[in-house]
């Protein structure tokens, strides 16, 4: 093992930041990095935190970090925050309502962009989950960037998915059903103390009648929380604890099947680099243009470059 990959193994807090940094920087490092250290990994469990801007899903992750750490388990926190338009960074508002948690040796936590990329989370943000695992994290909260509907790729990152939701909704919880109130294993109306948390309830409630669970099928619970008072997050821990023991055998299907996902886009990844590699920018616009020109199809074209690959 490498010096870098030595330090991540022990926990090192610097060697971790240098690790998750590679592997959003440095592709072809990176990758050697995760080849390193990936047979270290397996043992956490990956908690995502989806929802609409303003749930309150970062206090109520500092929250279930604090209540983690009294149970005396290590924590890494990967917050997927908005690319800032002037560095290209993220923009660490995350971060910063987490510091609470700063000098707490056994709290990793760690901000990054999404830097354009769609469905809430930034593209390493599974290398870097596989990073603090490595580095012998028992839990990993995974706050997405907060766009709403579109947030479902967190289910292929997460073993446990939490969707936040607040009071208010209304019939737009009923506008969500297609989408990201479908990923939830737990839902969650925090904000609990407002009006109309009654009715935010009640809507879930609805939309989680028109599936017919079976008998042994796990039903998402609702529950309530105020994450700036803590009242309801020792019922959220209590609850994604039941979901594990529950779940049992799915979550490693679920696993598989993040790994099966996870290497059908390196692929792809690979794939079209060696394509852009081969037939260089000029030609590939070529391509293109003849595709504007009606002259050949999207799909014969395809064709036509993986015949030369």
């Amino acid at each position: 093992m490498s010096d870098l990959s030595t330090l991540i193994v022990s926990g090192d807090p610097r060697g971790i930041a240098r690790g998750i940094s590679l592997v959003e920087d440095d592709a072809n490092a990176g990758a050697s990095l995760i080849g390193e250290i990936f047979s270290r990994t397996g043992r956490a469990f990956l908690v995502g935190i989806t929802g609409a801007p303003g749930a309150g899903k970062s206090t109520l992750v500092d929250a279930l970090v604090t209540r983690w750490r009294r149970a005396n388990q290590t924590v890494g926190v990967i917050a997927v925050d908005p690319t800032s338009p002037f560095s290209g960074g993220a923009m660490l508002g995350d971060r910063v309502r987490m510091q609470a948690h700063a000098q707490d040796a056994n709290v990793f936590i760690r901000s990054m962009a999404t830097r354009g990329h769609l469905g809430g989370l930034a593209r390493a943000t599974a290398d870097a989950a596989l990073v603090l695992d490595a580095a012998g994290k028992d839990l990993i909260a995974i706050e997405t960037v907060g766009v709403g509907q579109d947030e479902v790729e967190v289910v292929g990152t997460a073993d446990v998915c939490v969707v936040v939701l607040v009071p208010g909704m209304g019939d737009d919880v009923q506008a969500l059903k297609a989408g990201i109130m479908e990923i939830a294993d737990i839902f969650v109306v925090n904000k609990a103390d407002r009006d109309g948390t009654d009715r935010a309830v009640s809507e879930i409630e609805a939309v989680l009648g028109l599936h017919p669970y079976t008998d042994g099928e796990w039903r998402p619970p609702i529950i309530r929380t105020q994450a700036t008072t803590g009242d309801g997050v020792d019922a959220l821990i209590a609850a994604i604890a039941t979901f594990r023991e529950h779940a049992g055998a799915l979550i490693e299907i679920k696993r598989r099947q993040r790994i099966e996902a996870q290497l059908r886009a390196i692929v792809a990844d690979r794939l079209m680099a060696r394509v852009e590699s081969m037939l260089g920018s000029v030609e590939l616009q070529h391509v293109i243009d003849r595709i504007a020109a009606k002259e050949t199809d999207p799909y014969h074209a395809a064709a036509g470059i993986l015949e030369k690959v």
